[in-house]
Protein backbone atom coordinates (compact mmCIF):
# COMPACT_ATOMS: atom_id res chain seq x y z
CA UNK A 1 0.00 0.00 0.00
CA UNK A 2 1.45 3.35 -1.05
CA UNK A 3 2.27 5.85 1.68
CA UNK A 4 0.11 8.93 1.88
CA UNK A 5 1.75 12.21 1.02
CA UNK A 6 1.18 15.61 2.54
CA UNK A 7 0.28 18.60 0.39
CA UNK A 8 1.79 22.08 0.42
CA UNK A 9 -0.44 25.13 0.78
CA UNK A 10 0.43 28.75 0.00
CA UNK A 11 0.03 31.61 2.51
CA UNK A 12 -2.79 32.97 0.32
CA UNK A 13 -4.66 29.66 0.56
CA UNK A 14 -3.92 29.44 4.28
CA UNK A 15 -5.43 32.89 4.87
CA UNK A 16 -8.73 31.78 3.30
CA UNK A 17 -9.17 28.68 5.49
CA UNK A 18 -12.35 28.19 7.49
CA UNK A 19 -10.67 27.45 10.82
CA UNK A 20 -13.78 25.75 12.17
CA UNK A 21 -13.33 22.96 9.61
CA UNK A 22 -9.61 22.25 10.06
CA UNK A 23 -7.06 21.51 12.76
CA UNK A 24 -4.03 23.81 12.99
CA UNK A 25 -0.76 22.53 14.47
CA UNK A 26 1.75 25.22 15.45
CA UNK A 27 5.31 23.90 15.90
CA UNK A 28 6.82 27.14 17.20
CA UNK A 29 8.13 27.56 20.73
CA UNK A 30 5.75 29.14 23.31
CA UNK A 31 7.74 32.39 23.52
CA UNK A 32 7.14 32.97 19.81
CA UNK A 33 3.38 32.97 20.34
CA UNK A 34 3.21 36.00 22.64
CA UNK A 35 2.37 38.48 19.86
CA UNK A 36 1.94 36.14 16.89
CA UNK A 37 -0.38 33.40 18.08
CA UNK A 38 -2.97 31.99 15.69
CA UNK A 39 -6.06 31.42 17.81
CA UNK A 40 -7.30 27.83 17.95
CA UNK A 41 -4.02 26.24 16.89
CA UNK A 42 -2.66 23.29 18.84
CA UNK A 43 0.84 24.23 20.00
CA UNK A 44 3.28 21.29 19.88
CA UNK A 45 6.80 22.80 19.93
CA UNK A 46 9.12 21.02 17.50
CA UNK A 47 11.66 20.69 20.34
CA UNK A 48 9.41 18.15 22.12
CA UNK A 49 8.05 16.39 19.03
CA UNK A 50 6.70 13.64 18.72
CA UNK A 51 5.15 14.26 22.16
CA UNK A 52 1.64 15.62 21.85
CA UNK A 53 0.67 13.69 18.74
CA UNK A 54 -2.16 12.00 20.58
CA UNK A 55 -4.05 15.32 20.90
CA UNK A 56 -4.28 15.83 17.13
CA UNK A 57 -7.67 14.55 15.91
CA UNK A 58 -8.04 12.73 12.59
CA UNK A 59 -11.59 13.95 12.04
CA UNK A 60 -10.46 17.09 10.21
CA UNK A 61 -7.69 18.01 7.75
CA UNK A 62 -4.51 18.99 9.60
CA UNK A 63 -2.58 22.10 8.61
CA UNK A 64 0.96 22.26 10.01
CA UNK A 65 3.20 25.30 10.24
CA UNK A 66 6.40 26.41 11.94
CA UNK A 67 8.45 29.58 11.76
CA UNK A 68 9.90 29.19 8.24
CA UNK A 69 8.44 25.94 6.91
CA UNK A 70 11.37 23.56 7.31
CA UNK A 71 10.33 21.76 10.50
CA UNK A 72 6.70 21.60 9.40
CA UNK A 73 7.69 19.66 6.27
CA UNK A 74 9.19 16.90 8.44
CA UNK A 75 6.20 16.76 10.76
CA UNK A 76 3.72 16.85 7.85
CA UNK A 77 5.42 13.83 6.34
CA UNK A 78 5.19 11.93 9.64
CA UNK A 79 1.51 12.79 10.08
CA UNK A 80 0.71 11.80 6.50
CA UNK A 81 2.40 8.43 7.09
CA UNK A 82 0.12 7.96 10.10
CA UNK A 83 -3.01 8.49 8.07
CA UNK A 84 -3.69 12.18 8.60
CA UNK A 85 -4.99 14.37 5.79
CA UNK A 86 -2.04 16.74 6.09
CA UNK A 87 -1.16 20.13 4.63
CA UNK A 88 2.09 22.04 5.12
CA UNK A 89 2.19 25.85 5.10
CA UNK A 90 4.96 26.63 2.61
CA UNK A 91 7.33 29.25 3.99
CA UNK A 92 5.87 28.91 7.48
CA UNK A 93 4.41 31.64 9.64
CA UNK A 94 6.95 34.14 8.32
CA UNK A 95 5.54 33.88 4.81
CA UNK A 96 2.00 34.18 6.17
CA UNK A 97 3.00 37.23 8.20
CA UNK A 98 4.51 38.94 5.14
CA UNK A 99 1.23 38.36 3.33
CA UNK A 100 -0.66 39.98 6.21
CA UNK A 101 1.72 42.94 6.24
CA UNK A 102 1.12 43.51 2.53
CA UNK A 103 -2.62 43.59 3.09
CA UNK A 104 -2.06 45.86 6.08
CA UNK A 105 -0.31 48.40 3.84
CA UNK A 106 -3.59 48.87 1.99
CA UNK A 107 -5.50 49.58 5.19
CA UNK A 108 -5.86 52.94 6.91
CA UNK A 109 -3.06 53.47 9.44
CA UNK A 110 -3.73 55.65 12.46
CA UNK A 111 -1.12 56.99 14.86
CA UNK A 112 -2.27 57.33 18.46
CA UNK A 113 -0.16 59.28 20.92
CA UNK A 114 -0.86 57.98 24.44
CA UNK A 115 2.47 59.10 25.90
CA UNK A 116 2.46 60.64 29.36
CA UNK A 117 -1.07 59.38 30.04
CA UNK A 118 -1.75 57.40 33.21
CA UNK A 119 -4.07 54.43 33.70
CA UNK A 120 -6.79 54.16 32.58
CA UNK A 121 -5.99 56.93 30.07
CA UNK A 122 -4.02 54.94 27.46
CA UNK A 123 -6.52 52.07 27.24
CA UNK A 124 -9.53 54.41 27.20
CA UNK A 125 -7.94 56.37 24.36
CA UNK A 126 -7.29 53.16 22.42
CA UNK A 127 -10.91 52.09 22.91
CA UNK A 128 -12.25 55.46 21.75
CA UNK A 129 -10.03 55.33 18.66
CA UNK A 130 -11.13 51.83 17.72
CA UNK A 131 -14.80 52.71 17.98
CA UNK A 132 -14.32 55.31 15.25
CA UNK A 133 -11.84 53.35 13.08
CA UNK A 134 -12.92 51.35 10.05
CA UNK A 135 -12.72 47.56 10.18
CA UNK A 136 -9.25 46.43 9.13
CA UNK A 137 -7.62 49.71 10.15
CA UNK A 138 -4.18 49.53 11.71
CA UNK A 139 -3.46 51.66 14.77
CA UNK A 140 0.06 52.39 15.99
CA UNK A 141 0.02 53.39 19.65
CA UNK A 142 2.87 54.88 21.63
CA UNK A 143 2.68 54.99 25.42
CA UNK A 144 5.13 55.63 28.22
CA UNK A 145 3.38 53.95 31.15
CA UNK A 146 4.97 50.57 31.93
CA UNK A 147 1.57 49.05 32.74
CA UNK A 148 0.52 49.58 29.12
CA UNK A 149 2.69 46.63 28.03
CA UNK A 150 0.44 44.26 29.97
CA UNK A 151 -2.79 46.19 29.46
CA UNK A 152 -2.68 46.31 25.66
CA UNK A 153 -2.01 42.57 25.37
CA UNK A 154 -5.03 41.83 27.55
CA UNK A 155 -7.17 44.44 25.77
CA UNK A 156 -6.53 43.02 22.29
CA UNK A 157 -7.11 39.47 23.50
CA UNK A 158 -10.41 40.30 25.18
CA UNK A 159 -11.76 42.48 22.35
CA UNK A 160 -10.80 40.17 19.48
CA UNK A 161 -8.54 42.73 17.78
CA UNK A 162 -5.14 41.62 16.48
CA UNK A 163 -1.88 42.64 18.13
CA UNK A 164 0.57 42.73 15.22
CA UNK A 165 3.61 43.80 17.24
CA UNK A 166 4.55 45.01 20.69
CA UNK A 167 7.92 46.38 21.74
CA UNK A 168 9.48 48.64 24.36
CA UNK A 169 12.46 50.86 23.63
CA UNK A 170 13.93 53.90 25.39
CA UNK A 171 10.95 54.21 27.71
CA UNK A 172 8.35 54.12 24.92
CA UNK A 173 6.02 51.15 24.39
CA UNK A 174 4.83 50.78 20.81
CA UNK A 175 1.89 48.55 19.91
CA UNK A 176 0.59 47.99 16.39
CA UNK A 177 -2.98 46.69 16.36
CA UNK A 178 -5.37 45.84 13.57
CA UNK A 179 -9.07 46.28 14.15
CA UNK A 180 -10.84 43.02 13.43
CA UNK A 181 -12.61 42.83 10.13
CA UNK A 182 -16.36 42.51 10.60
CA UNK A 183 -19.55 42.85 8.61
CA UNK A 184 -20.63 46.42 7.97
CA UNK A 185 -23.88 45.65 9.76
CA UNK A 186 -22.06 45.12 13.04
CA UNK A 187 -22.20 47.94 15.54
CA UNK A 188 -19.24 49.60 17.20
CA UNK A 189 -20.08 47.70 20.37
CA UNK A 190 -19.90 44.43 18.47
CA UNK A 191 -16.47 45.22 17.07
CA UNK A 192 -15.11 45.88 20.55
CA UNK A 193 -17.01 43.65 22.93
CA UNK A 194 -18.34 40.22 23.46
CA UNK A 195 -20.54 40.36 20.32
CA UNK A 196 -17.46 40.60 18.10
CA UNK A 197 -17.51 36.88 17.48
CA UNK A 198 -15.71 36.15 20.75
CA UNK A 199 -17.77 35.15 23.76
CA UNK A 200 -16.28 35.94 27.13
CA UNK A 201 -15.53 32.56 28.63
CA UNK A 202 -15.64 32.44 32.42
CA UNK A 203 -13.21 29.81 33.66
CA UNK A 204 -11.99 28.67 37.05
CA UNK A 205 -9.26 31.29 37.47
CA UNK A 206 -9.14 33.28 40.73
CA UNK A 207 -8.54 37.02 41.05
CA UNK A 208 -7.85 38.93 44.24
CA UNK A 209 -7.67 42.71 44.41
CA UNK A 210 -5.59 43.54 47.49
CA UNK A 211 -6.49 47.04 48.65
CA UNK A 212 -5.66 46.67 52.34
CA UNK A 213 -2.17 46.85 53.78
CA UNK A 214 -3.13 45.22 57.08
CA UNK A 215 -1.14 42.19 58.18
CA UNK A 216 -4.12 39.97 59.03
CA UNK A 217 -5.95 40.70 55.76
CA UNK A 218 -2.75 40.18 53.78
CA UNK A 219 -2.15 36.80 55.41
CA UNK A 220 -5.71 35.78 54.50
CA UNK A 221 -5.22 36.91 50.90
CA UNK A 222 -2.03 34.88 50.45
CA UNK A 223 -3.51 31.80 52.15
CA UNK A 224 -6.38 31.89 49.65
CA UNK A 225 -4.02 32.50 46.73
CA UNK A 226 -1.77 29.60 47.68
CA UNK A 227 -4.77 27.35 48.18
CA UNK A 228 -6.16 28.17 44.76
CA UNK A 229 -2.75 27.65 43.15
CA UNK A 230 -2.47 24.25 44.81
CA UNK A 231 -5.67 23.27 42.98
CA UNK A 232 -4.02 24.09 39.68
CA UNK A 233 -5.88 27.38 39.18
CA UNK A 234 -4.47 30.47 37.52
CA UNK A 235 -4.30 33.09 40.26
CA UNK A 236 -3.85 36.85 39.87
CA UNK A 237 -3.31 39.19 42.82
CA UNK A 238 -3.81 42.84 41.90
CA UNK A 239 -2.31 45.20 44.49
CA UNK A 240 -3.59 48.75 44.69
CA UNK A 241 -3.25 51.72 47.07
CA UNK A 242 -2.36 50.53 50.60
CA UNK A 243 -1.87 46.99 49.33
CA UNK A 244 1.21 48.18 47.45
CA UNK A 245 3.11 48.43 50.73
CA UNK A 246 3.11 44.63 50.90
CA UNK A 247 5.25 44.56 47.76
CA UNK A 248 7.81 47.14 48.86
CA UNK A 249 11.35 46.01 49.55
CA UNK A 250 12.23 46.05 53.23
CA UNK A 251 15.52 47.85 52.60
CA UNK A 252 15.72 51.50 51.57
CA UNK A 253 16.05 52.00 47.83
CA UNK A 254 17.61 55.26 46.73
CA UNK A 255 15.38 56.79 44.05
CA UNK A 256 14.63 60.38 43.09
CA UNK A 257 11.35 61.59 44.59
CA UNK A 258 9.50 64.81 45.25
CA UNK A 259 9.03 66.06 48.83
CA UNK A 260 5.43 64.78 48.98
CA UNK A 261 6.46 61.36 47.63
CA UNK A 262 9.22 61.14 50.25
CA UNK A 263 6.71 61.95 52.98
CA UNK A 264 4.35 59.25 51.73
CA UNK A 265 7.20 56.75 51.75
CA UNK A 266 8.22 57.76 55.27
CA UNK A 267 4.71 57.38 56.69
CA UNK A 268 3.86 54.05 55.01
CA UNK A 269 5.20 50.62 56.04
CA UNK A 270 8.11 49.41 53.97
CA UNK A 271 7.44 45.79 53.11
CA UNK A 272 5.52 42.90 54.62
CA UNK A 273 7.46 42.81 57.89
CA UNK A 274 6.28 46.31 58.80
CA UNK A 275 2.54 45.74 58.33
CA UNK A 276 0.21 46.35 61.25
CA UNK A 277 -3.03 44.63 62.26
CA UNK A 278 -6.44 45.98 61.31
CA UNK A 279 -7.58 45.50 64.94
CA UNK A 280 -5.64 45.54 68.24
CA UNK A 281 -2.39 46.61 66.60
CA UNK A 282 -1.25 48.26 69.84
CA UNK A 283 1.55 50.26 68.20
CA UNK A 284 2.98 47.14 66.59
CA UNK A 285 2.79 44.83 69.59
CA UNK A 286 -0.26 43.07 68.15
CA UNK A 287 1.58 42.24 64.94
CA UNK A 288 4.47 40.71 66.88
CA UNK A 289 2.05 38.66 68.98
CA UNK A 290 0.26 37.30 65.90
CA UNK A 291 3.56 36.41 64.24
CA UNK A 292 4.73 34.70 67.42
CA UNK A 293 1.51 32.66 67.70
CA UNK A 294 1.72 31.65 64.03
CA UNK A 295 5.31 30.49 64.51
CA UNK A 296 4.47 28.48 67.64
CA UNK A 297 1.57 26.80 65.80
CA UNK A 298 3.73 25.92 62.80
CA UNK A 299 1.83 28.30 60.50
CA UNK A 300 3.79 29.77 57.60
CA UNK A 301 4.78 33.40 58.02
CA UNK A 302 3.54 36.02 55.59
CA UNK A 303 6.97 36.15 53.96
CA UNK A 304 6.91 32.37 53.47
CA UNK A 305 3.40 32.59 52.00
CA UNK A 306 4.57 35.27 49.56
CA UNK A 307 7.52 33.14 48.47
CA UNK A 308 5.28 30.08 48.12
CA UNK A 309 2.89 32.08 45.96
CA UNK A 310 5.77 33.07 43.67
CA UNK A 311 6.97 29.48 43.41
CA UNK A 312 3.48 28.26 42.51
CA UNK A 313 3.01 30.73 39.68
CA UNK A 314 0.70 33.22 41.37
CA UNK A 315 0.73 36.38 39.27
CA UNK A 316 1.35 39.48 41.36
CA UNK A 317 0.44 42.74 39.65
CA UNK A 318 1.03 46.22 41.04
CA UNK A 319 -1.38 48.94 39.94
CA UNK A 320 0.79 51.59 38.33
CA UNK A 321 -1.77 54.37 38.73
CA UNK A 322 -1.80 53.77 42.49
CA UNK A 323 2.00 53.68 42.51
CA UNK A 324 2.11 57.09 40.83
CA UNK A 325 -0.37 58.54 43.35
CA UNK A 326 1.52 57.15 46.35
CA UNK A 327 5.00 57.87 45.06
CA UNK A 328 6.15 54.25 44.84
CA UNK A 329 8.55 53.34 42.03
CA UNK A 330 9.08 49.94 40.41
CA UNK A 331 12.66 49.88 41.77
CA UNK A 332 11.19 49.71 45.28
CA UNK A 333 9.14 46.58 44.61
CA UNK A 334 10.22 43.03 45.37
CA UNK A 335 11.23 40.69 42.56
CA UNK A 336 8.53 38.86 40.63
CA UNK A 337 6.02 41.73 40.50
CA UNK A 338 4.72 43.07 37.20
CA UNK A 339 3.07 46.41 36.57
CA UNK A 340 -0.46 46.56 35.24
CA UNK A 341 -3.53 48.72 34.92
CA UNK A 342 -7.28 48.46 34.78
CA UNK A 343 -7.33 46.34 31.59
CA UNK A 344 -5.03 43.77 33.18
CA UNK A 345 -7.35 43.44 36.16
CA UNK A 346 -10.57 43.33 34.13
CA UNK A 347 -9.08 40.78 31.74
CA UNK A 348 -8.17 38.55 34.66
CA UNK A 349 -11.55 39.02 36.29
CA UNK A 350 -13.42 38.03 33.12
CA UNK A 351 -11.84 34.57 33.11
CA UNK A 352 -12.35 34.05 36.84
CA UNK A 353 -15.24 32.48 38.69
CA UNK A 354 -14.08 34.25 41.85
CA UNK A 355 -12.98 37.91 42.07
CA UNK A 356 -12.43 38.96 45.67
CA UNK A 357 -11.74 42.43 47.11
CA UNK A 358 -9.56 42.34 50.23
Amino acid sequence: MAEKEYKNITPEEFAKLDLSKVTLVDLREPDELIVSEIKGAINIPFSIFPKGLDVIPKSKPVYVFCREGDFSEEVSEILADRGYDTYNLAGGYQAYRKLKEKSTDKDEEIFLDARNLRCPGPIVKVGDTFRKAAAGSVVRVEATEDAFYSDIRVWTERTGNELLSLEASNGVITAVIRKRRSDSSQSDKQSLGESSGRKVQVGDDKTFIVFSGDLDKTIAAFILANGAASLGRNVTMFFTFWGLNILRRSEHVKVKKSFIEKMFGFMMPRGSKKLGLSRMNMMGAGSKMIRGIMKSKGISSLEELIESAKNHGVRMVACQMSMDVMGITKEELIDGVELGGVATFIGSGETSDISMFI
